[in-house]
C-alpha cells in the first residue's frame, strides 16, 4: 500500500473508530445516568466483563495469528483450504465454550468476583447467563474482520464494530423502561448477532470466503492456534488490568467497580482510536515486510509509530490531569451520577491517565514481536507486569488507598511493561535504530514539551476556576491546542511541519 493510500486508510478507519468509541463511551454515560455508581451499575459492568474479555483478547489473538499465517500462504487454493479449516475448528470450539459459560454462569461469577454481596452476585450471575451467548458471535466476528483486513477492506471491518456499539446502545436505551438492567444483557447478545450477520454478508458478497467446513488438521492450522496462545496471553494485558480492577473492587464499597470502569473507558478512548487505526492497517503490511525481510522498513515503522503516539497521547494526558473533574462533570454527571460519583471517580482518572500512552505503546510494540512470530518475550513481560507488578502494587496499596491503590497498580505496571518491551526490541528482535531518529534529542524535546504544557495548563486552570465545567473545558481545550502547536513550533518538532505541509496541500487542491 502506497504512503498516500496508507494515510487515507488509517484516516478512514480512525474516523469510523472514533464514532464507534464515542458510542461505546455514550453507553457508559447511559449506564451512569441510569444507575450512577451503585450495585446495579456494578452488576451490569461485571456481567459483560467476560464476553468482552474473550472478544478482545481471545478473538483478537486468533485473528492476529490468522493474519500472520494467511499472508504467508501462497496461492488462492491454499488460502481457501486454510480458511475452511480454521472456520470449522473455531466454530465448533466456540459453540461448546459459549454453552459452558451459560451452564456454569453462577460458578464462574462466584469464582472470579467472590467479594460481591449476595444480592449483587445474584443479579450479576443472571445478567451473565443472558449475555454469555454473545461470546460466540463476538469472537467469530473478530475473526471475520481479519478476513476483511487481509483483503484491504479496513473501513468495512471498522464499520462492523460501529454497528455493534450502535445497536447495543439503542437496545439498552429503548428497552430499559421495561427490562431495567436486563436491557443491557439482551443488547449485548442481539448487537453481537447483528455484527456477525453484517460481516458474513459482506464477505459472501465480495467472495472472500464461502463458509465451507473442512475438519482436517494441517501444519498451517496447528501453527495458527499454536501462535494464538502466546498472543492471547500477551494481548490480554489491557483487559487483564480491567478484569483485576473488578476482582479487587468487588471487595471495596459499592460503586467502585463502575467508577473504575467509567474512568478506564475515558482513558481508553484516545489510545483506542489511534491504536485500532494504526494496527488494523499497519499490521498486515508489517507482516508482509517481515516475510520479505525488509528490516529497514520495519525499523522505520517502529520509530515513527512510537514518536507519533507520544506526540498525540502524552499532551492529552497532561490536559486530563488538570481538567479531570471538569471532564467527568461534562461527560457523566447527569441523572443518577451525582457529585458524590464525581468525587469517587476524579482521583481515579488522574491516576489511570498516567498510563494511557504506555498501554497504547505496549500494544503497538508487541505487534512487531508477533509479526516476527517471537511471542514468548512479550508474553512473559506482560504476565510479569500484570500478574506480578500490578497485583503486587495493588495488594500493597489497596488497604491504605482503596480504589486509588488499584489504579496506581495499573499505571505503574504499564510503565514497567513498556520499558521491558523496548529492551526486547533491541536485544531480541534486534531492530536497528533508524539513522535519522535521534532518540535522546527526541526524548528531551518531548519532556520539555510536556513540562511547558503542564506549567501553562496549571496557570490556565487557575484563571478558569471560577467558570462552570462546560466553559472551563471548552476554553481549556482551546488553550491546550494553541499551546501545543506553539510549543511544538518553538521546540522545532518536525511533525508540525509535516502537518502544516499536509494541510497546505489539501487547501491548494481544493482551490
Amino acid at each position: 500500500m502506497k504512503g498516500k493510500r496508507l494515510i487515507q486508510a488509517i484516516g478512514a478507519v480512525a474516523v469510523i473508530n472514533l464514532l464507534s468509541r464515542f458510542l461505546g463511551i455514550f453507553r457508559e454515560i447511559v449506564i451512569g445516568y441510569q444507575f450512577g455508581t451503585n450495585d446495579a451499575a456494578d452488576s451490569v459492568i461485571t456481567a459483560y466483563t467476560l464476553p468482552n474479555f474473550f472478544y478482545v483478547v481471545v478473538g483478537g489473538a486468533i485473528t492476529t495469528a490468522f493474519i500472520s499465517v494467511y499472508t504467508k500462504i501462497d496461492g488462492p487454493l491454499g488460502q481457501r483450504e486454510y480458511l475452511e479449516r480454521v472456520f470449522a475448528w473455531l466454530a465448533v470450539g466456540l459453540i461448546v465454550f459459549s454453552a459452558g459459560l451459560v451452564l456454569f454462569s453462577e460458578q464462574i461469577i462466584g469464582l472470579l468476583f467472590s467479594g460481591l454481596s449476595e444480592e449483587n452476585f445474584r443479579l450479576t450471575a443472571d445478567l451473565f447467563r443472558v449475555m454469555a451467548p454473545a461470546t460466540f458471535f463476538l469472537m467469530i466476528s473478530m475473526w471475520l474482520t481479519g478476513i476483511m483486513n487481509v483483503n484491504d477492506r479496513f473501513a468495512w471491518a471498522a464499520t462492523a464494530t460501529l454497528l455493534l456499539n450502535g445497536s447495543f446502545l439503542a437496545i439498552a436505551v429503548l428497552f430499559f423502561p421495561w427490562l431495567g438492567a436486563y436491557a443491557h444483557a439482551w443488547g449485548a447478545v442481539i448487537s453481537a448477532m447483528l455484527m456477525c450477520i453484517f460481516l458474513v454478508y459482506l464477505i459472501r458478497r465480495e467472495k472472500f470466503f464461502h463458509f465451507g467446513f473442512r475438519f482436517k488438521r494441517s501444519p498451517e492450522t496447528w501453527r495458527t492456534f499454536k501462535l494464538a496462545v502466546p498472543i492471547l496471553l500477551g494481548g490480554a494485558t489491557l483487559q487483564l488490568y480491567f478484569l483485576i480492577h473488578r476482582v479487587f473492587a468487588s471487595y471495596l464499597e459499592e460503586g467502585y467497580i463502575s467508577a473504575l470502569n467509567y474512568m478506564s473507558k475515558i482513558v481508553q478512548l484516545p489510545q483506542s482510536v489511534l491504536m485500532m487505526a494504526v494496527t488494523t492497517v499497519v499490521y498486515p503490511m508489517l507482516s508482509r515486510k517481515v516475510a520479505a525481510g525488509e528490516k529497514e522498513g520495519i525499523s522505520g515503522l517502529y520509530g515513527k509509530g512510537l514518536r507519533w503516539m507520544g506526540i498525540a497521547i502524552l499532551p492529552v494526558t497532561v490536559f486530563v490531569v488538570f481538567f479531570a473533574e471538569d471532564i467527568i462533570r461534562v461527560i457523566f454527571q447527569y441523572g443518577s451520577f451525582t457529585d458524590q460519583s464525581t468525587a469517587m471517580t476524579a482521583p481515579l482518572l488522574k491516576i489511570l491517565v498516567i498510563g494511557m500512552f504506555f498501554h497504547a505503546a505496549n500494544l503497538y510494540v508487541t505487534r512487531f514481536f508477533y509479526a516476527y512470530e517471537h511471542s514468548i518475550y512479550p508474553v512473559a513481560v506482560s504476565l510479569l507486569s500484570v500478574l506480578g507488578i500490578n497485583v503486587g502494587i495493588t495488594l500493597l496499596l489497596i488497604e491504605p488507598f482503596g480504589a486509588e491503590g488499584v489504579a496506581w497498580g495499573t499505571s505503574v505496571a504499564s510503565i514497567c511493561n513498556f520499558g521491558l518491551l523496548l529492551f526486547g526490541t533491541q536485544y531480541v528482535l534486534k531492530l536497528h535504530k533508524v539513522s535519522d531518529v535521534k532518540w535522546r534529542e527526541n526524548l528531551g524535546k518531548l519532556a520539555a514539551l510536556l513540562a511547558l504544557m503542564g506549567g501553562s495548563l496549571y496557570g490556565v486552570k487557575q484563571l478558569l476556576s471560577a467558570g462552570g465545567p462546560y466553559i472551563t473545558l471548552i476554553l481549556g481545550g482551546i488553550a491546550a491546542a494553541v499551546l501545543l502547536l506553539l510549543f511544538m513550533r518553538l521546540l522545532r518538532f518536525r511533525e508540525i511541519d509535516d502537518l502544516m505541509n499536509y494541510v497546505k496541500e489539501k487547501v491548494v487542491k481544493r482551490r
